[in-house]
């Protein structure tokens, strides 16, 4: 049965609670080690199971030409022309006969590690020492062995049973074979590959798409059949006899693919776990992200309605971290879906900056409300944090929320350095916002009077002419030479 993730309906499951019957995807599960299959349940603290790929992977009906270019790989290619070629190089003798043999041990040792490495979630063929070098070699004896006793059982069945009951017995062997092979490939067990309730449960687990698969590997054995019989009639014997033992090899590795892909595809009620694997990309143990974890908590906690739980987690951090920009917009997102006029004037100042920060003056004119309702007649005590608030809200035309906010600046903070860049502001919020140009010449005015060391001071003969001729305040036109900065409108 594939699952979705509880919380992100439509993404496949990887992790599954069996305490809190739970599936949870990988957004859902940032700090669990998929290479060791643990992770730890958020509800409950306890270790999952790992479902792996076996929500998520394509049925093997839809990717049949990826099995055909699978044997066309550099490793599967090398393999086959090795084992092919070179016994036909070798003299008719004693040795030759012994490397032909080795040769071909090798080749088989190869396709049947195909089915385990691709039940491993490695969707590119083994590399090419696979074939010659390490254990395993002892597969290809284990499957003569289990063909031995798979004859055995049908001959008994003709001697117990008649021709019948043989007929009987040799119906289920040849339906089965392809369920022994995958099971002598992944256990190395001869027991397991010929038990009769073994392969019958791996059938049934799989279901009817082990018929399909079956059907399938019929065709492409017939395919086989013809086409090295083709190449035997229609060239030459020194072409047919490669062609054919590459035709036969090729097919084989497609044969052997399909196997260990329907393992990989019903790993999960196969009882095994795996996951599509980055072949040649080597694997390293990075320090994990605790911010992930926590955002999925929050993520989780929001989707199920503890509204409460993620207030108090985000406080928590930002006690610890008052200027984390990331969990300040969770929070104001936060206080917004609940409308909550008590935390945003707690929190007000972080959130407006915030605001400031990300140019939105839609969401500073929302909170200035708020806070009015709060404490009417309210007034910010930052006057950095006012100017920059007043920046964004004139640059998106909220030209009265900029009055309001810069209202008496210079009664509230009279010698403040931004004194000068606020009442700039004012004046082009009257000027090229309003068109009041006699006001926003009184401002221009006062700025020249009162703020003589400030750099603006420089620029305010400029703006006010552009005022008097009531043109737009830019300013002056920018320099690479003055090195003064120039406030644009």
């Amino acid at each position: 049965m594939k699952n979705d993730c509880h919380y992100h309906p439509g993404e496949p499951a990887k992790w599954h609670c069996g305490e809190c019957l739970t599936h949870y995807c990988t957004g859902c599960m940032p700090d669990a080690d998929t290479r060791k299959r643990h992770g730890l349940c958020p509800q409950c603290g306890r270790s999952m199971r790992y479902l792996g790929a076996a929500t998520a992977v394509v049925p093997f009906w839809n990717r049949l030409s990826a099995f055909f270019r699978y044997p066309f790989h550099m490793d599967p290619l090398i393999v086959i022309a090795i084992c092919t070629l070179v016994p036909m190089l070798l003299s008719a003798n004693i040795v030759g006969l012994i490397v032909t043999l080795l040769l071909l041990v090798a080749l088989f040792k190869y396709t049947y590690a195909v089915i385990r490495h691709t039940a491993d979630g490695h969707m590119t063929p083994p590399p090419l020492a696979t074939a010659f070098s390490g254990g395993g070699f002892n597969i290809v004896f284990l499957q003569l062995l289990v063909f031995i006793l798979m004859g055995g059982v049908v001959f008994s069945g003709a001697l117990i049973g008649g021709p019948l009951l043989a007929m009987l017995v040799l119906a289920f062997v040849i339906l089965a074979l392809p369920a022994s092979i995958m099971v002598l490939a992944m256990e190395h067990s001869v027991g397991a590959a010929v038990n009769p309730m073994n392969l019958a449960v791996l059938i049934s687990r799989i279901g009817w798409p082990y018929f399909l698969l079956y059907g399938y590997l019929i065709l492409l054995t017939l395919a086989s059949g013809a086409a090295q019989e083709f190449a035997v009639n229609h060239f030459a014997p020194q072409i047919a006899q490669p062609l054919a033992g590459f035709l036969n090899s090729t097919f084989t590795l497609i044969l052997f693919h399909m196997l260990g892909y329907l393992l990989f595809q019903y790993q999960e009620e196969l009882g095994f776990a795996s996951d599509l694997q980055s072949d040649g990309m080597p694997e390293h143990d990075h320090p994990r992200d605790r911010s992930l974890r926590f955002d999925a908590d929050i993520d989780m906690n929001l989707k199920d309605g503890n509204y409460d739980r993620v207030f108090s987690m985000l406080r928590e951090v930002l006690n610890n971290d008052p200027g984390n920009a990331h969990r300040i917009g969770q929070l104001y997102l936060l206080l917004k879906a609940r409308n909550d006029s008590t935390e945003f004037y707690r929190y007000h100042p972080r959130l407006l900056e915030w605001l400031a920060n990300h140019n939105d003056a839609t969401g500073l004119t929302e909170l200035l409300v708020v806070l009015e309702k709060a404490e009417p007649g309210f007034r910010l005590e930052n006057p950095e944090l006012a100017v920059r608030c007043a920046g964004a809200l004139y640059r998106h035309g909220e030209y009265k929320a900029v009055l309001k906010l810069l209202q008496d600046f210079h009664k509230r903070f009279p010698n403040s350095e931004h004194l000068a860049p606020a009442y700039l502001l004012v004046a082009q919020t009257l000027a090229n916002g309003l068109q009041q140009w006699d006001k926003a010449i009184a401002f221009l005015k006062f700025i020249k009077k009162k703020c003589t060391q400030h750099p603006l001071q420089v620029q305010m003969d400029t703006y006010l002419a552009q005022a008097e001729k009531h043109e737009p305040l830019k300013g002056p036109r920018a320099s690479f030479s003055g090195g003064v900065d120039v406030i644009r409108d």
